[in-house]
């Protein structure tokens, strides 16, 4: 099966470029230019420089020992929480500035949900001396209030969205609607695998230093380039798509995503898409979406404000429906307690978003001989407010 997209955009029937008539001269260049600025020697000698002295790759594969003998399997760690700004968010703003500046763009947006995409896009801004306007929800500008006075300290503007849930849908809808304002000068710089053809495929591209590297070091470390098990999270899905790309013609691997089921699938309270939604459009693409029967968007709701959103990347809904990934939905519980496990039994605070994919370990079904890798894609430093809100339960449990 091809994992790849076509020439439309198209992951199976998940896909495509549904955009206003303003936005098609910028999504044209886009998709006219990008395969051959990304397969320019000079562009990959800045691009692979930059992620080396820059962001500070590679990053490292760290053997979990205590977690793997809970778990009676092999765990290793993709440390993406040491990248510079504390996530995975970077490696695809890095390559996103070098190709808006290729295109002859001045004026960069964005969009955040946790804030560390906020971060990573503010972050090359300000190495690369452009004008930086980030949206972000209201209530997220509130849980993840470390990340805006960052943004606000690297020089860039931090924009509330305040319509709808005033979480990552809204905060999209309003960058769109910048954007749709300003054709000409500003490059939308997407943080997910999701939005119009050419995003998903550009954002997968750029995150699949992920599994290129996860290759090169379980072979060093292991003599093997394949692991059994590669886990991460999804909200729109980048760390996944970036951690799963290399592996997607290699049937012999599993794939597992894991999202946010909130307070429970059937609580009204959930982002588990792969679960609740159906086919439908939101931010620019088809793929499955949480919908009620009129078609309207259902308010998605998670503790972690980065899987905090209605829809999943085409290219995660369609691994989903064709069998290739097999989809996990963790609920707020079981991410608190896998925050508490990781900090106590590794020394190392993960981001509430990563804490879903630890927490799916036990439903894995991996055996002793078994290598499980999980894309640790971002340190809990900023949901330090959070966590200080669930003290008591996260220094009630008992490893």
């Amino acid at each position: 099966m091809n994992y790849q997209p076509n020439a439309r955009g198209y992951y199976g029937e998940f896909g495509g470029a549904y955009i206003p008539e303003m936005l098609y001269p910028n999504v044209e260049e886009l998709q006219e230019n990008y395969l051959q600025i990304l397969g320019d020697p000079e562009f990959q000698r800045e691009y692979q420089k930059l992620l080396r002295d820059y962001v500070g790759r590679p990053t490292p594969l760290f053997e979990a020992k205590r977690l793997s003998a809970k778990y009676g399997t092999r765990v290793f760690l993709k440390r993406e929480d040491l990248c510079h700004t504390g996530a995975h968010k970077v490696n695809n703003t890095v390559g996103q500035i070098l190709m808006a500046r290729r295109l002859g763009k001045t004026r960069i947006i964005a969009e955040t949900g946790a804030g560390q995409h906020g971060v990573a896009t503010a972050t090359v801004c300000a190495l690369m001396g452009m004008e930086c306007i980030v949206y972000m929800g209201k209530i997220d500008m509130e849980r993840q209030r470390p990340n805006v006075e960052r943004m606000r300290l690297l020089g860039a503007e931090v924009r509330a969205a305040v319509s709808g849930s005033q979480t990552l849908k809204d905060a999209t809808n309003e960058a769109i609607r910048d954007w749709i304002s300003n054709p000409v000068d500003t490059h939308y710089i997407i943080g997910s695998v999701v939005g119009p053809h050419p995003y998903p495929d550009l954002v997968a591209r750029l995150q699949s230093v992920i599994s290129e590297e996860m290759r090169k070091q379980l072979h060093e470390e292991l003599g093997r380039e394949l692991p059994d098990y590669v886990v991460a999270c999804v909200g729109g899905g980048s760390n996944a798509a970036g951690a799963f790309y290399h592996f997607l013609d290699e049937p012999s691997v599993k794939l597992i995503a894991v999202e946010a089921a909130g307070h429970g699938i059937s609580s009204g309270h959930s982002a588990a898409t792969s679960v609740l939604g159906k086919p439908g459009i939101i931010h620019g693409s088809r793929t499955l979406l949480m919908q009620d029967e009129h078609g309207q968007i259902t308010e998605p709701y998670s503790l972690s404000a980065g899987l905090d959103y209605p829809g999943i990347g085409p290219l995660h809904a369609f691994l989903g429906t064709s069998g290739r990934a097999r989809f996990i939905s963790i609920e707020d519980e079981q991410a608190l307690y896998s925050v508490a496990e990781l900090s106590r039994l590794e020394g190392i605070i993960p981001a509430l978003e990563t804490a879903h994919a630890l927490a799916a370990l036990p439903q894995l079904g991996a055996g002793p001989e078994d290598v499980v890798v999980v894309n640790l894609s971002g340190r809990g430093d900023k949901d330090l407010a959070t966590y200080l809100q669930f003290a008591d339960k996260l220094n009630s449990y008992d490893f």
